[in-house]
């Protein structure tokens, strides 16, 4: 059963467990994620030019 009280008293108890992170971790962070957007990207785009080596070559 949905509780709205509790959800929401749920949500700012965890709120104000958080800490915010420094810089350094947000770098990193930053970093991984970046480096995944270019991983996958970098995937598509070998499966994309292949495709088209394939299908006018």
């Amino acid at each position: 059963m949905f509780h709205p009280k509790q959800t929401l008293k749920n949500m700012a108890n965890t709120i104000k467990i958080t800490k915010k992170s420094d810089k350094e971790d947000y770098m990193q962070h930053m970093r991984l994620v970046l480096l995944g957007i270019g991983g996958v990207g970098s995937i598509g785009f070998i499966i994309q030019f292949v495709f088209s080596v394939i299908t006018f070559g």
